[in-house]
């Protein structure tokens, strides 16, 4: 069943109007919490995800008038790769997959990105045989997409291991989900599939992320409001140890972890309560030591709070 006299499928429809009310959603959040970079790389998910839906589902219309039938196909399949090369890379920044930090900058703009430039857009736009460009085309993607699904699923399962609490265990799990659908958009595209069964197989990826990423939100937001509540019992004014630490340009993140650090919490506790690695505890506190330009945490602590106990200072002086 299509819609309003064009070739999206009602279940396209559908998944377009549920992403974009979360892209929405997702904007006001950001828009108002601008340093959450996990939050951009959800937006960007989302947004490629409904160009992905968006192209694949009106595209190729020969009533289209605008833009020539080729190029329309060229902005399909490419839709479909940008999506796919995206996807490894949202992985490695949301979910902090260090492992696959190769693959995500470089591997994809290799081995996904370029065979489309070659193949469907410069080859395509000199012979005009796109069923023989599809052919050959999609060797090398095809082939590294099970590469990159072995090394996603290994990247996830090592992290998985190394995790014991409830929650972290369902984020595994949910990781797991998302890849197997996504990972593959590159080829989806190229076999003789109904619009629907693409639809359907990319889309479900995208909604277990989604899941996954307001879940953890919450668990953020949840653990923010905790530190607040300890911070306001113990006397201290959280707004101003937040603008204390923006005035460095500290990340949520790094902010995030020095509350921890100065509740008593030594890194591997920081990464158990935040589900991140240790290694990625100890790096965020190495940032920040850099940026306040300090060589200890206890000289960063200090340095942090003698901020806002300067800022109270100026304030009853007020």
């Amino acid at each position: 069943m299509l819609v309003f006299g064009t070739q999206v499928h009602i279940v396209t429809f559908i998944f377009i109007i549920l992403e974009f009310i979360l892209f929405c959603f997702q904007f006001i959040f950001f828009v108002s919490r601008p340093q959450d970079k996990t939050r951009k790389w959800h937006l960007i998910l989302l947004g490629l995800m409904l160009l992905y839906n968006i192209t694949g589902g009106l595209f190729p219309d020969p009533k289209f008038n605008i833009i020539s039938v080729s190029v329309q196909l060229m902005i399909a399949y490419g839709a479909g790769f940008v999506m796919a090369s995206y996807f490894p890379f949202y992985f490695y920044k949301a979910f902090e997959l260090s492992e696959i930090r190769w693959h995500a900058l470089y591997g994809v703009p290799l081995f996904l990105m370029l065979p489309y430039v070659v193949f469907f857009v410069i080859i395509y736009a000199l012979n005009g045989d796109l069923k023989a460009d599809i052919i050959y085309g999609i060797i090398m993607p095809f082939m590294y997409a099970v590469i990159l699904l072995y090394v996603m699923f290994r990247a996830v399962w090592r992290k998985r291991k190394s995790q014991h609490s409830r929650g972290q265990r369902f984020e595994a799990l949910a990781m797991y989900f998302a890849i197997s659908p996504l990972v593959s958009l590159a080829v989806l595209g190229f076999v003789e599939k109904s619009q629907l069964a693409e639809v359907l197989c990319s889309n479900t990826g995208v909604l277990v992320i989604s899941i996954l990423f307001i879940w953890k939100s919450v668990q953020r937001s949840r653990l923010e409001y905790n530190q607040f509540m300890e911070m306001k019992v113990n006397g201290i004014r959280p707004e101003l140890f937040v603008t204390n630490c923006l005035k460095y340009h500290l990340t949520g993140r790094e902010i995030e972890i020095i509350q921890l650090l100065r509740s008593g919490m030594k890194s591997k506790q920081i990464g158990d309560r935040l589900f991140i690695a240790e290694r990625t505890v100890t790096t965020h506190l190495q940032n920040a030591m850099h940026k306040t330009q300090v060589k200890s945490r206890l000289e960063l602590i200090r340095k942090l709070e003698a901020g806002i106990f300067d800022s109270i200072g100026s304030f009853n002086h007020l």
